[in-house]
């Protein structure tokens, strides 16, 4: 819910610094007050068990399109932009995905920025440092408006 009511914020923000405006190797978050998540908590990159490379393209697809990781490790997620097109990548739940995605589609240019998400223009790369805190399924997504109704979805199966 605190998702939802975040991004309806951002919503009535300008779209002038929309998504892929601010370069994301430029993000900056502190670690220490990141608040967990049902699907984990934000990782200092650098401090990484871990690198997973994941390509975006403009078929709509991820490749690797499913992922395994340890509970626990802290994982550096590098998400490669290989089309023309902006793409994402967005961790999270399926139902908090879906949601998110409804309302990329209502306002499609609102502006946001958290450490699960990363906007990686064309033939750039962006990356997010997460660790993974519970066994389950979790997915990633493009939420940009018709990437995900086109399949653009990943999973991430989290082990003990």
């Amino acid at each position: 819910m605190r998702l939802l009511v975040l991004l309806l914020g951002f919503a009535v923000l300008p779209a002038a610094h929309a998504h892929g405006e601010q370069p994301h190797s430029a993000r900056k978050f502190d670690y220490s007050q990141v608040e967990p998540t049902a699907f984990g908590v934000a990782a200092d990159p650098r401090k990484a068990d871990r690198t997973i490379r994941v390509e975006m393209r403009d078929t709509m697809r991820f490749s690797p399109a499913a992922l395994t990781v340890k509970q626990g490790d802290v994982v550096r997620l590098v998400a490669a932009n290989k089309g023309q097109l902006l793409h994402e990548l967005v961790l999270g739940t399926r139902e908090e995905l879906e949601q998110h995605a409804a309302l990329m589609k209502k306002f499609p240019g609102m502006e946001h920025d958290e450490p699960h998400m990363v906007h990686v223009g064309p033939g750039k790369s962006g990356e997010i440092g997460w660790k993974f805190t519970r066994a389950g399924t979790f997915h990633f997504a493009c939420l940009l408006p018709g990437h995900y109704e086109a399949g653009m979805i990943g999973k991430v199966e989290v082990v003990k």
